[in-house]
């Protein structure tokens, strides 16, 4: 089985998310999109993410009626933080049969060096989908790097928190049970 790794903190998952990882799962001619939810990113503080028990609970909600999406807790096990390559491995070890690639904006291609291990996610090779803030880099051309012609969509997980912080709409910005999940649980309504 052919498996895109979607890795995030998903704080909340949103439309934008939803809209790549369908264009992804056709272009790159996955069989799957796995939404591996991160307990806690390297590179954000972790004082500004819900619970992950909660960001996986909005991740189930919004590909539940997508038989090509799965939500994934592997991460909530690993030791903090979680880094992509230690993810790869263990997933590869305990799935021998699949085929795992590493989904990732374009904007993250400018600074990849400085992710864990980089040259070994890059035997697994990655799918790079277009992003506002893409910069040129030295991985453009590498053939473990294919680009998908995903819609560029410039959603922000930050906008929709201060939105709902300062009691403002965030209808059409994530699924509709997302947004029950948002309002009957009270997420994201202290700084």
């Amino acid at each position: 089985m052919n498996v895109g790794l979607f890795f995030g903190s998903f704080n909340p998952i949103h439309i934008g998310h939803l809209i790549i990882a369908d264009a992804i799962v056709d272009y790159a001619q996955l069989d799957e999109v796995w939404f591996v939810v991160s307990p806690q990113n390297p590179f954000k503080k972790k004082s500004s993410l819900l619970h992950e028990f909660d960001r996986l609970d909005m991740v189930r909600e919004a590909i539940k009626n997508n038989d090509r999406f799965r939500a994934t807790d592997v991460e909530f096990s690993m030791p903090q933080p979680s880094y992509t390559i230690d993810t790869l491995t263990y997933l590869s070890e305990k799935f021998p049969r699949h085929k795992f690639q590493v989904i990732a904006g374009g904007d993250n291609l400018s600074h990849f060096h400085k992710w864990k291990n980089h040259e070994k996610i890059l035997e697994y090779g990655l799918i790079v989908y277009p992003r506002p803030q893409s910069k040129p880099s030295r991985f453009d051309e590498h053939p473990k790097v294919s680009f998908v012609p995903a819609p560029m969509v410039d959603i922000s997980a930050t906008f929709i928190r201060n939105n709902i912080l300062n009691g403002k709409s965030v209808r059409y910005l994530v699924t509709e049970g997302v947004l029950e999940l948002i309002e009957s649980r009270k997420y994201f309504l202290k700084s």
